[in-house]
């Protein structure tokens, strides 16, 4: 009976991974899912990384503007936060413009990344508060725990890219100011503690928002990352459940 048993537990597990790719499919094109906010945040990074043009910045807000529009809406966000960021799109959209008229203004492109960073800081926090409200761990709330650990990596790139255009010293020491592409690479590269040190900040604000970001991330992925993903059954019924 018990090799019975065991030979028709096989094709179960087929069919729930075959039943596994839909879902994610499906998280990835629904307008209220974090599924569309990791690819929105891919997205950015792609075309952070790849378009250097100073029109680029233009592009990249559009993209920042939905992704974060995507993620309150995913995350249910309180009226107050959502208004809160809609005045900070529209400061961040007249800044765009701004700046792309007027291409010299170094100022300005620290005041849009500014914008961008606000953007990022406010979606994790309403994606986490979303996430400890909910009773159940399912596909769902891992990859919310995903989109806002990614979102806090890209928060501290956009604040790194405002101080080092701000500030008089360059960012990165003999290694100038940096770009948007570095950046990033900094930016998740320390979220994670990787640290390859081929990019480090010459003196404060930037060593202790280093500091910072590695703080955070470890904590995050620790405590909050590693454990939805520990208590996740993609086997139990429905959206899933969270495991005793």
């Amino acid at each position: 009976m018990e090799a019975g048993d065991e030979g028709q537990e096989e094709p179960a597990g087929k069919s729930e991974r075959e039943r596994l790719l839909p879902r994610l499919a499906h998280a990835a094109m629904a307008p209220d899912s974090y599924g569309l906010v990791l690819v929105l945040i891919f997205i950015t990074y792609a075309v952070s990384v790849a378009l250097t043009a100073h029109w680029a910045a233009t592009l990249v807000l559009a993209v920042q503007i939905a992704t974060v529009w995507v993620a309150l809406r995913a995350s249910r966000a309180r009226r107050q936060v959502r208004r809160f960021t809609d005045v900070v799109l529209v400061l961040a959209a007249v800044t765009a413009v701004v700046v792309l008229i007027a291409p010299t203004s170094e100022r300005g492109d620290g005041f849009l990344s500014i914008a961008s960073g606000i953007l990022y800081f406010v979606a994790p926090f309403s994606i986490v508060r979303h996430l400890v409200l909910r009773r159940v761990i399912d596909l769902e709330t891992v990859l919310g725990a995903i989109a806002a650990y990614l979102l806090a990596g890209m928060f501290f790139a956009f604040l790194y890219r405002a101080v080092g255009q701000l500030q008089h010293a360059p960012f990165f020491g003999p290694q100038g100011h940096g770009t948007l592409s570095q950046d990033l690479f900094f930016s998740f590269t320390t979220l994670t503690t990787t640290g390859y040190g081929n990019l480090v900040p010459s003196g404060n604000p930037g060593q202790t928002m280093a500091v910072t970001e590695m703080l955070v991330g470890q904590l995050f992925l620790v405590t909050a990352v590693g454990k939805v993903v520990s208590s996740w059954d993609p086997r139990a019924h429905g959206r899933g459940a969270l495991r005793d």
